[in-house]
């Protein structure tokens, strides 16, 4: 097994963002919402300036004000989360928030990084079944494909003990979360468990705070899917927080999927009674293990494997803290003077008021050199 890294030299791994779920991440390309972040307030581009009256350049600073009657979720124009947002205030929650306040484009180097490990998961998807292109025109046949595939998979998962993409969602502490299991299989002790698959850019194991984002980012994943077979999830909390319209007709692609599956419905509401009632009628127990493979994106040598203890406590204590700065009820929060090496490779670094002195670091503060021992 290799070492982990130093983190006095954190690379670009170091910064988190090759360890998001590279399956999550698909799920940010949802067509309806990626159109409704297009026009929010919220986005007012790369630079921290921005046109006030007359053209004057306003502060970032300034304009934060403006904003701070609304909660995050009105402010962003979001109805639901991905585990991966959880995840990302996880190693820095205002690293998150500039990159929904201030997007930008990947640097080629992460591009990279997310490009091979997106080409790993769909190999090892491909491995299990064949994929369909289901073209789309409204939310409702979004998530009218969501539902398709877990009718498929819940059959599969039982028969044949390994399904992989298994999409999950449920309303945990006020807040809808949406989220993909990577792989979800039957152990030779009869014991369903969750694997998570994560790639490396280098061949190192990840560093602890990486592992722990990961730690929760699987343990959250266990906490939706078991509310989800134990009938804890509701049409009703769904329909609330995404606003579907479970009357409106589906496309004519999403139809002739689901005839194709044997599934014949007309409305996403007929599709989302019959899921709920099979997801409650199935033997599918609660998730019992949860682990974490780590392997080398350019030679696919796995670099190690971790068993997750699931504490219920811990996950649902970090995701009210979490949740509350959704809710508006607190401002966002750095990192600890500990883990200030994860600035080394922020994009946000030259314009982070946590950083600058208004949290717990000082304005003073400069990253140093490893001292050589």
């Amino acid at each position: 097994m290799a070492e982990a890294g130093d983190e006095g030299t954190a690379s670009v791994e170091a910064s988190g963002f090759s360890d998001l779920s590279d399956s999550e991440l698909v799920e940010f390309l949802d067509l309806e919402e990626a159109k409704e972040s297009a026009v929010s307030l919220s986005k007012p581009g790369p630079s921290s300036e921005l046109p006030g009256k007359d053209d004057k350049p306003v502060s970032l600073q300034n304009w934060k004000r403006g904003l701070d009657v609304l909660s995050p979720m009105e402010r962003f124009h979001l109805k639901y989360l991905y585990v991966t947002d959880l995840c990302t205030q996880n190693w820095c929650e205002l690293q998150m928030v500039y990159g929904k306040e201030l997007p930008g484009s990947l640097t080629p180097e992460k591009a990279a990084v997310l490009d091979t490990g997106a080409s790993i998961h769909l190999a090892k998807e491909l491995e299990l079944h064949d994929l369909v292109t289901v073209p789309i025109a409204t939310k409702e046949d979004a998530w009218a494909v969501k539902f398709l595939n877990i009718l498929s998979m819940i059959p599969a998962l039982q028969s044949e003990g390994r399904v992989r993409e298994f999409p999950v969602f449920g309303e945990v502490e006020g807040i809808f979360l949406v989220g993909v299991i990577d792989e979800l299989h039957y152990t030779s002790k009869g014991e369903l468990e969750l694997a998570e698959l994560k790639t490396r850019r280098r061949p190192v194991l990840p560093l602890p705070a990486q592992k722990k984002k990961d730690y929760f980012q699987v343990s959250l994943y266990k906490y939706i899917f078991d509310a989800m077979v134990q009938g804890k999830v509701t049409p009703a909390s769904l329909i609330h927080h995404t606003k579907l319209c479970l009357d409106k007709p589906l496309g004519p692609s999403v139809l002739r999927h689901a005839r194709q599956g044997g599934v014949s419905v007309k409305s996403l509401g007929d599709l989302m009674e019959l899921v709920f009632l099979s997801l409650t009628l199935s033997d599918l127990p609660a998730i019992d293990t949860l682990k974490l493979e780590y392997i080398h994106q350019e030679t696919a040598t796995i670099l190690g494997t971790e068993t997750v203890a699931f504490e219920e406590k811990e996950v649902k204590s970090k995701v009210q803290h979490y949740v509350a700065y959704w809710m508006g009820h607190r401002d966002p929060q750095g990192v600890d003077v500990e883990e200030a090496w994860k600035c080394r490779t922020c994009d946000y670094v030259d314009i982070c008021e946590w950083r600058r002195g208004s949290g717990v670091l000082s304005s003073s503060w400069e990253p140093k050199a490893k001292k050589v021992k």
